[in-house]
């Protein structure tokens, strides 16, 4: 890569900075794609353009492309981010104190909130609160096999942590805002033995 083409992908963090840039993710890409050791959404010919669409990420978020892909998962056709990693971000970022978890009763009565501290301004800036109640009525602890019946405390900090981020650092998620825990309370896309058109079972589009 030229000095010329260096420079301009380092300032835009883009593969699709010139067509030097391109070629060399796309060398990068055919490495990654070949490699068992990544997901298996990035494996293979499949894979492939998946692993240029990471590059594009990682270099916008300044990650590893490996970070990246270990990070991302599609489920029910919708990128999403692990809620370890949009934690780590938060922490990590250098904008915030350490998450908080707010967290109060008990059972069915159980809430979390995060809050975190600004460190430009001293100032905490809070998330939304999430309860039992909430994920009951949205369904997430009522699905078969939901890790809300088995970990609720573990389940409503990372949804907590995961509307933090949405709210507070939604330029490092680069547009993807549903961690992988709410996208997998989404239900799936069916298919109409009738009409054998795809129905949606009824779900909301925002995500709280």
């Amino acid at each position: 890569m030229t000095d010329s083409a260096l420079t301009t992908t380092q300032r835009t963090g883009s593969i699709y900075a010139g067509a030097e840039a391109f070629d060399n993710a796309q060398r990068i890409a055919k490495s990654l794609a070949s490699s068992s050791l990544v997901p298996t959404q990035f494996q293979g010919q499949a894979g492939y353009a998946n692993c240029l669409v990471a590059l594009e990420m990682a270099g916008r978020m300044n990650l590893s492309p490996l970070q990246v892909m270990q990070n991302l998962h599609i489920i029910h056709g919708r990128p999403s981010w692990s809620s370890q990693f949009i934690i780590a971000l938060i922490n990590g970022c250098g904008r915030f104190e350490p998450l908080q978890y707010k967290m109060t009763g008990k059972g069915d009565d159980l809430t979390c909130r995060c809050t975190a501290k600004e460190i430009n301004t001293g100032a905490e800036l809070e998330g939304p609160t999430v309860t039992m109640a909430m994920a009951k009525a949205e369904g997430w602890s009522t699905k078969s096999g939901s890790k809300w019946r088995t970990m609720p405390d573990l389940m409503i900090r990372y949804r907590a942590a995961s509307m933090f981020g949405r709210l507070h650092i939604p330029d490092l998620l680069v547009g993807i805002t549903y961690s992988q825990e709410e996208v997998m309370d989404i239900e799936p896309i069916t298919i109409s033995e009738e009409t054998s058109e795809p129905e949606k079972e009824p779900v909301t589009d925002e995500i709280f």
